[in-house]
């Protein structure tokens, strides 16, 4: 009977884990801004470098991909990866971004995550086990 219990209880962790993992799965950062205020606070967060990859679509429909080199107050440069030739893009002209990279508190989320993740296997792990041996004994 204990051994039911446990088989069931184990079953509904695994199929819980399972069902949450995909939720910290976030690996591309994509919003569209929509004013070039937000637009710029993003870029800020992207930083600058060849760490901050990005793809931007503009309102024209032409599509960059690169890093950001230099943010400014108007306007930003980026730089394509393979060429590395700069353009100068506008805040106002860009019509989504997309990048790679994530945030601090994204980062931290998902260590959490995945912390959890372990401690409630090695919880039913433990508690299966647990179970196990009072059974074997009585």
């Amino acid at each position: 009977m204990l051994r039911n219990h446990a088989s069931i209880i184990f079953v509904c962790v695994l199929t819980m884990l399972v069902s949450v993992q995909p939720a910290f799965a976030l690996s591309t950062v994509k919003k569209d801004a929509q004013t070039p205020e937000q637009l710029k606070q993003r870029i800020v967060k992207f930083g600058v470098g060849e760490k901050a990859r990005v793809t931007i679509k503009l309102k024209s429909g032409a599509k960059l991909k690169g890093y950001i080199y230099q943010a400014g107050e108007d306007d930003f440069i980026m730089r394509d990866m393979k060429t590395d030739s700069p353009t100068t893009v506008a805040y106002s002209d860009v019509e989504q971004i997309k990048g790679k990279n994530l945030s601090t508190g994204a980062k931290i989320a998902i260590g959490v995550g995945i912390g959890a993740v372990v401690f409630l296997v090695v919880a039913a792990v433990a508690s299966v086990v647990a179970v196990g041996a009072l059974l074997g004994g009585g």
